[in-house]
């Protein structure tokens, strides 16, 4: 319950944030998209920060090394750091090249390129923020994430309320907030980890081989990210060759999944934590029982979130545009949104547990896999859709990534994880 405050709460922003710059109008709307596609495939490939911490830190756990545990955490902070440090420089000097490759209109990539722009000093933040969590996640402590998830983005919806409509600075504004907040859930993290490394002993300086083994890691979970992120990007390019409005409506539906993907996202979280713990101790029948067991709660609690999107699909829109051409668009797509949660919360379960053992090569490939039979799929449906109406297109390419990119997942999880290959014990 603790992982799925602190999850939820980043969406939440996100859906404030959206309806905020919605009422700004279409153009921004949809600038916000554009940046939000390359922010989120920028900062998400690099989630193994937090993917990695965990299962590595939870392990030493459960192997009864609580100081390993605590310097494996740290050893992520300051991989987040460099690596943060170099993608911020890179994406502000190449802002401009990755708006224009959407091939959106001229005011609508001015409204991204500026929103993007800005972000871009708050990406070491969110990946220090990353592996900061995946160590307290390691540590089975969900709660302290939660109030800094909590406070920090509640914090933010109040900045970029005064950034965006009391100081008039529109979505420029709405990334200034986001970045201040960013930073100041940093500073909380820091003064939390130097209390774990103070109580246990633990070097607060790098060690090599733990910086090592986490890029080592960290590479078959960033190439398995990098896989998802294409199929996100391939989605979001569909949505802009539909048209300005259909762009706008694809944000709020998009962001409407990620919200409930991060709220199932709350099982796959407490899977990393609970079977890297498992494995560290040896306790193999523990690994079981909360595989077992989460994938009961993934489908359930698929079922009854799906079910609240369809039955308020008609309502949802006008919370976040006031465009009427916008909201028009969105219920067909919100429908196929509910009617892919109940594949979702397995599909975010199996790919939690294979996480949490460390078996990262295999969701690295099989992401690969994936993602070719989602392509021809989405290449097919925006073949089609100029013979379409507009809601039905914007329909078809959203059921083409939320049902048919998930169902191939489905498939790739479900069989490694119905064997026993993958529950390695030891402490690495």
């Amino acid at each position: 319950m603790p992982a799925l405050g602190a999850l939820i709460a980043e969406p939440l922003f996100l859906l404030t944030d959206t309806a905020m710059v919605g009422h700004l109008g279409a153009e921004p709307l949809a600038g916000l998209g554009l940046a939000s596609a390359v922010l989120h495939t920028i900062i998400g490939l690099m989630v193994f920060l937090a993917y990695a911490t965990t299962p590595a830190v939870a392990r030493r756990l459960g192997a009864g090394d609580e100081r390993g545990a605590v310097e494996a955490g740290i050893d992520g902070l300051w991989l987040a750091l460099g690596l943060g440090a170099v993608l911020a420089l890179a994406g502000w000097w190449g802002t401009p090249w990755l708006i224009g490759a959407f091939g959106a209109s001229e005011q609508v990539a001015a409204e991204a390129s500026a929103y993007l722009s800005i972000s871009m000093a708050g990406v070491p933040a969110m990946l220090i923020v990353f592996a900061a969590t995946g160590l307290l996640r390691g540590l089975q402590d969900t709660r302290t994430p939660l109030w800094v998830a909590g406070l920090g983005f509640g914090a933010n919806i109040v900045l970029n309320f005064v950034f965006i409509y009391v100081l008039g600075l529109g979505l420029a504004g709405s990334a200034t907030g986001t970045v201040i907040a960013q930073w100041a859930m940093v500073l909380v993290y820091l003064v939390v980890v130097a209390r774990h490394a103070a109580r246990v002993g633990a070097n607060p300086r790098p060690h090599r081989a733990g910086l090592l083994r986490g890029a080592a890691s960290g590479g078959w979970l960033f190439l398995r990210t990098a896989s998802l992120r294409a199929a996100l990007l391939l989605a979001t390019w569909s949505a802009t060759a539909l048209g300005p409005d259909e762009l706008a409506a694809y944000q709020v539906a998009i962001t409407l999944y990620f919200t409930l993907g991060f709220a199932l996202d709350a099982l796959a979280i407490a899977a990393q934590a609970l079977i890297g713990r498992g494995l560290g101790a040896g306790d193999v029948d523990a690994v079981r029982a909360v595989l077992r067991r989460c994938l009961q709660w993934g489908l359930a609690s698929g079922a009854v979130l799906g079910a609240a999107i369809v039955a308020s699909a008609w309502v949802l829109p006008g919370l976040f545009t006031s465009s009427a051409e916008v909201a028009a668009l969105l219920p067909p797509s919100l429908v196929a949104l509910g009617l892919s949660a109940p594949l979702a919360g397995v599909v975010f379960v199996l790919d939690g547990v294979l996480i949490g053992a460390g078996d990262a090569r295999y969701l690295a490939w099989t992401g690969l896999v994936n993602l070719a039979a989602y392509v021809p799929l989405a290449l097919v449906v925006v073949w089609w859709s100029g013979a379409l109406e507009a809601s039905v297109a914007l329909a078809l390419v959203t059921a083409a990534f939320a049902i048919g990119y998930l169902a191939a997942r489905a498939v790739t999880l479900a069989l490694r994880a119905r064997g026993a290959r993958w529950m390695v014990t030891g402490t690495v």
